[in-house]
């Protein structure tokens, strides 16, 4: 199988001979049963490889892969045998003891199921891509037709009979056309707006594009007109779709980590460092609480080790590492991205995978698809032409609309409503000589039938009828259709109107060769005419005559030719595709053609009799036709540039109509040199390395034509080897290995396959370019957002690192217990944190250029800062604990009033030597609900005596964080200019978190829980006034940091 694949057939540029004797198959008899055994042995079954997943040990293991989450995996572990071996001391094994290391288990479980759930759900664009494989086909065999083989035991050779509407099985070479036409609806794996024609003709080139493979069609395309026979080339993963399968599954194992990932998983291991570092100096700082030794000559001896003491202050460590990790951060986080995404889902975006919420914010590239995205992929005449009184004159029409709604615009001062001759001629020869339908599924207009044929019925409607009655009729049905049930069939009563007076007889078919269709109508008048539709060029060749507009026929002389063809160069170069209108009223033995028993109906069945009947003509005019931008991209584009983000054009479109859609939309300006902005997939890939970064690199916009998978691919691993954060627009198959390697891959919503949504991140509800720049700016928004709640969160551990640090170096009794700061980081700093991410966008928020991915999540001034703060949550927090211990009161504040003993600040930082004091006594003191703390040791004073002093420093961490989260509400500004009101969230959120802090206090089963007691009136007045100075400092800090800034511009200045 690999030397097959090392070696692919290139069937398109050999002849149908050639391929039928590398198989040794007859076209008329197809492969024996023991030909297939032996190829099946070869090529294996025509299906797509199912690749093997990750096992869930192995998807569970990587959740817990993360710095973070090893160091609260530790932490769990510690505290766990810290618990089990003070209840074995004690007595008390009850859950109790247990709840901080269980809260720990509990997060992290959880944080790995929902990995797992995403991980599963990530894979599926690959199990989308077997659902574009068709079931079974008609394939011959042994000289006989099975009728409806399964498709997955089909063989290279095989010959396969497809008709309109078949699925192709596999990649297959065309043999033999049964219709004059063959056209496969390839969009999905090409990225062609229109469907394609197929024939048997050999490509001149090996090496070319999937779209100058004219004689092949490809797995999981449709036929959508004629039927042929065809030779099977390549099956299951040697197929196009099968390389695109290869090609999703290697850039799957290609993703990397998002922005914010990279940065929270430096700031983790930045942590750990620090962490290890506080940890260890907190035990040798307290060394000799449990180490003891005698100096005899200046050496120690009698060496004595208190196990108790060591595992005490080994505890207080693991408290210090608790109260460092921001364990509630990765929940704040995933609030904060499911928040944005709801935000999105509001503007058209929906967000399919959380992280890209944030990645959004920090988009330097988007590489966006035409077809659909910066245009509306829905054909529309922009202008038509008809010649006026004399075959030197033109008359030029313009034509507004952008849909197939036939009420979407309209022509351009339009005053022709009785329609000269040539302007009816028009308007019959588009309704008649037209093949198309149109339909409205909820708001959206489609098509049925030709893209090209559907726009020119929309012109009909668009120009009316010449008759006054029919005008009103046609009018007033309209008005009567917007009040039906049934809105999905729209009324073409302008075309009705046309084809009840001409009524189509026979069909010429398109074909190559003429390059033009046409019909034979019955006019009202009893006779038959021809009316031809097709390329300008090639009607002016077979046209002897031109009508005016009086309605009288001329000879079509040199100037009037070099006229019209003029005309039609100049709607080409605007990049639209041109179509000419002719007919022919001496039609010979069909001017009484009336069905297929005529005595000519024979010619008609002989395409090589077309040319000859379509001769003569009397041209009529052009229309100009393309797949307009949409109207909302000039300004999307704009504030793209604005922003700093480069915008990059890949299609599969050809290269003219990519550089004239590009230039409309003012992507590209009438100056710029497009030999070093506009290439195609293949010149690109051509260039060398260097060559192809230089010009990825250099700023301004690119656009990329004829691009296959491959090369949208190979774009994208540059930009991002380039350190660009690349956002890829795309629909189809073709798009979906491109859209699983970029940073943010970005599916259509309305015209994107399953596939390219499965791969995607995001998908566009409305398939706008426009809402990814909303998307963009909603992504900067919360990356803002998201900035604050860090800084917050970070500065309140900060806070609990130093007051537990404090508490060490001092030797007082422990402040704060684990399972509290457990509670304060998880609950209590939850909801302002998350209120945070509600914070209003700033107004120049596009006008910034895009933040680099190596910008630091915090800079070195924000850490002074929040070091600053830090230090003085720290110093409250244990300040509060000892004046409750030392002091009979404070700022007025009477704290003895519970009768509680006060002791000397040497006493409490010894409180371990307690038992050697001599005469040391405590009295019993009263609790706010009237219970009364008695001590049988007095020395228990010390720690189950705390419990008073252990709540108001709880509070007043509480407290602090509560007032430093209207700190972080701007990085830079007083709250004299952003005031907490802009966020009424936020004041939410701390009630709530205030409600959560009384909740524990004044509930005796959670009071028990997390050791607190309830507080008076004039104890919260305490701390409160404790508290309150922490926004006085920040805003001190941030006025320095103002000035600094001011201060670095001048000097720049």
């Amino acid at each position: 199988m690999k030397d097959v694949m090392d070696k692919p057939f290139p069937a398109w540029s050999w002849s149908v001979e050639e391929c039928l004797k590398e198989y040794k198959v007859k076209i008329d008899k197809g492969l024996s049963t023991y030909d297939v055994d032996k190829l099946r042995e070869t090529y294996g079954w025509n299906e797509l490889r199912k690749e093997k997943g990750k096992p869930l040990w192995q998807l569970v293991l990587q959740q817990f892969d993360d710095m973070l989450v090893k160091i609260l995996l530790v932490a769990a572990l510690i505290s766990f045998i810290l618990a089990y071996l003070h209840g074995k001391e004690t007595g008390n094994n009850g859950v109790q003891a247990y709840v901080e290391p269980l809260v720990i288990i509990l997060i992290l479980v959880l944080n790995a199921i929902v990995g797992v759930w995403q991980e599963n759900k990530a894979e599926k664009a690959l199990e989308a891509l077997k659902e574009m494989q068709c079931d079974s086909c008609k394939v011959l065999r042994d000289r006989y037709l099975v009728p409806d083989l399964p498709a997955r035991e089909l063989v290279p050779g095989d010959i396969v009979e497809l008709h309109v509407g078949d699925k192709v099985p596999a990649d297959m070479r065309v043999a033999v056309l049964k219709t004059s036409t063959l056209r496969a609806e390839q969009s999905s794996l090409t990225g062609e707006a229109m469907p394609v024609l197929k024939g048997t003709n050999t490509a001149l080139m090996v090496d070319c594009e999937l779209q100058a493979k004219e004689n092949m069609l490809f797995a999981g395309t449709t036929v959508v007109n004629g039927s042929c026979i065809c030779i099977t080339v390549n099956t299951g993963m040697l197929t196009e779709i099968g390389k695109i399968q290869t090609q999703i599954y290697e850039a799957s194992l290609e993703e990397g980590d998002t922005p914010l990932k990279k940065k929270l998983d430096e700031f983790g291991n930045r942590l750990t460092t620090a962490i290890g570092f506080v940890c260890l100096a907190v035990w040798v700082i307290n060394y000799k609480y449990f180490l003891y030794w005698d100096l005899i000559n200046g050496w120690p001896t009698n060496i004595r080790f208190s196990f108790e003491k060591c595992t005490y202050y080994f505890k207080i460590a693991v408290a210090l590492a608790v109260a460092a990790i921001p364990e509630g951060l990765p929940a704040v986080i995933t609030t904060c991205l499911a928040l944005g995404t709801r935000k999105m889902a509001q503007k058209n975006a929906i967000v399919r995978k959380l992280p890209s919420v944030e990645t959004l914010g920090c988009t330097t590239v988007i590489c966006s698809d035409k077809t659909g995205t910066l245009t509306t992929n829905q054909m529309s005449v922009m202008e038509f032409i008809v010649l006026g009184l004399n075959s030197t004159a033109c008359q030029i029409f313009h034509v507004n609309g952008t849909t197939y709604d036939p009420k979407d615009g309209g022509i351009v001062d339009w005053k022709c409503y009785n329609m000269d001759a040539n302007l009816q001629s028009m308007a019959k020869i588009c309704a008649v000589c037209n093949d198309a339908g149109v339909f409205c599924n909820g708001r959206l207009f489609h098509t049925t039938g030709l893209p090209t044929e559907a726009a020119l019925k929309v012109l009909v409607e668009k120009m009316g009828v010449p008759d006054i009655k029919a005008r009103n009729r046609i009018r007033d049905s309209k008005i009567t259709a917007n009040y039906l049930i049934d809105h999905e069939a729209v009324k073409l009563g302008c075309c009705e109107w046309w084809t009840k007076r001409s009524k189509r007889v026979a069909t010429l078919e398109f074909d190559r060769a003429r390059k033009s269709m046409s019909v034979i109508a019955r006019e009202s008048t009893g006779h038959n005419r021809l009316l031809v539709k097709g390329a300008v060029e090639s009607l002016l060749e077979r046209s002897s005559h031109v009508q005016l507009a009086d309605g009288s026929v001329v000879l079509l002389d040199e100037p009037c030719r070099q006229l019209l063809q003029f005309r039609q160069l100049e709607m080409s170069s605007k990049g639209l595709r041109c179509l000419g209108m002719a007919y022919k009223d001496e039609l010979g033995e069909f001017s009484d053609y009336y069905a297929e028993t005529h005595p000519a109906h024979k010619k008609l069945l002989d395409p090589a009799c077309y040319t000859s009947i379509e001769s003569d003509l009397v041209f009529v005019g052009m229309v100009g036709i393309r797949d307009p931008p949409r109207d909302e991209v000039h300004k999307a584009i704009d504030d793209c540039r604005e922003a700093g983000i480069k915008v990059m054009v890949i299609t599969g479109d050809n290269k003219t109509t990519a550089e004239a859609i590009c230039r409309e939309i003012r992507l590209f300006s009438d100056g710029d040199d497009l030999k070093r902005i506009s290439f195609t997939g293949k010149e690109f890939m051509a260039l060398s390395a260097s060559q192809q970064r230089e010009i990825l690199s250099s700023s301004g916009a690119k656009v990329f034509s004829r691009a296959e998978p491959k090369h949208k691919q190979e774009i994208v691993r540059i930009l991002k080897e380039m350190g660009d954060v690349v956002a890829m627009t795309g629909d189809g198959v073709n798009d979906a290995p491109a859209l699983k390697l970029a940073d943010i891959g970005i599916a259509m919503g309305i015209t994107g396959t399953e596939v390219a949504k499965e791969a995607s991140d995001m998908v566009l509800a409305d398939d706008n370019f426009s809402t990814i720049v909303s998307a963009v700016a909603e992504g900067r928004s919360i990356y803002d957002n998201m900035k604050a709640f860090i800084r917050y969160m970070i500065s309140s551990n900060i806070g609990e690192v130093i007051s537990i640090f404090l508490t060490a170096a001092l030797g007082i009794p422990e402040c704060l217990i684990p399972v509290q700061l457990l509670w304060v980081n998880l609950v209590t700093d939850g909801p302002p944190a998350t209120a945070l991410g509600f914070n209003p966008a700033d107004v120049n928020i596009m006008r910034k250029p895009p933040r680099k991915s190596n910008d630091a999540l915090i800079n070195s001034w924000v850490l002074f800062r929040y070091l600053v703060v830090g230090s003085y949550v720290g110093i409250a927090t244990v300040g509060i604990f000892i004046l409750w211990y030392t002091r009979p009161s404070f700022l007025g504040i009477n704290l003895v009033g519970d009768g509680h003993t006060l002791v000397e600040l040497s006493q409490l930082r010894n409180w371990g030597e307690c038992h050697s004091w001599s005469n040391f006594t405590v009295t019993p003191f009263t609790l706010s609900d009237g219970r009364l703390i008695t001590f049988s040791d007095p020395c228990d004073y010390f720690s189950t005596g705390k419990m008073k002093a252990m709540t108001l420093s709880l509070s007043v961490l509480v407290a602090i964080e509560m007032f430093n989260s209207l700190n972080a509400l701007s990085e830079d500004n007083s709250l004299i200019t952003m005031p907490p009101w802009r966020n009424h969230w936020l004041l939410i959120a701390m009630s709530i978190s205030f409600g959560l802090h009384c909740l524990i206090l004044y509930v005796p089963f959670l009071a028990d829980v997390f050791g607190i007691v309830p507080l008076s009136l004039h104890e919260w007045r305490l701390v409160i006034l404790v508290s309150a100075p922490v926004i006085l400092i920040d805003e001190l800090l941030k006025f320095v940091g103002r000035n600094r800034k001011w201060i670095a511009k001048v000097k720049k200045a």
